[in-house]
């Protein structure tokens, strides 16, 4: 089944979109999945866990949604650090108009984040899917 991301307009509906593309793919999704503490004590939550069924290989994601400029933004630094504590491989998906240029291209080239409209491909390639029922490739405007 092609992904196809619907529009998003908050965090929690982005969380909620993450799961309907993952279980379309035939992915098992949880939210708010507790895992330990932060450095300073705070509880840690994972946004999404995704686990292929059969492999049982899992992935976090972190959600991130900003749908009008703001300061927001300035945590994602501490969001793609945080990541790479947890004992499952994460990425960070992230959707709104309100990301600035410079902070798109930061999430681009750690290596951790995938716009959400690029999840079904990227989501394929990770878990080993089928690549034949991708959507259309589209290019992005620089």
């Amino acid at each position: 089944m092609a992904g196809g991301a619907a529009a998003v307009t908050s965090g929690d509906a982005l969380c909620k979109e993450v799961v309907r593309l993952a279980q379309g793919l035939g992915l098992l999704a949880r939210e708010q999945y507790r895992c330990a503490r932060r450095i300073w004590g705070a509880e840690r939550f994972i946004d999404v866990v995704l686990t292929h069924p059969e492999s049982r290989r899992r992935l976090g994601i972190e959600c991130k949604y900003q749908g009008r400029p703001g300061s927001a933004e300035e945590k994602i630094p501490a969001t793609i650090q945080d990541i790479s504590a947890w004992p499952i491989p994460g990425l960070v998906v992230f959707s709104g108009v309100g990301f600035s240029a410079n902070i798109r291209s930061f999430l681009i080239s750690s290596g951790r984040a995938v716009d959400l409209v690029d999840l079904d491909a990227w989501l394929r390639l990770f878990f080993g899917l089928d690549l034949s029922e991708l959507p259309e490739q589209r290019s992005l405007p620089l």
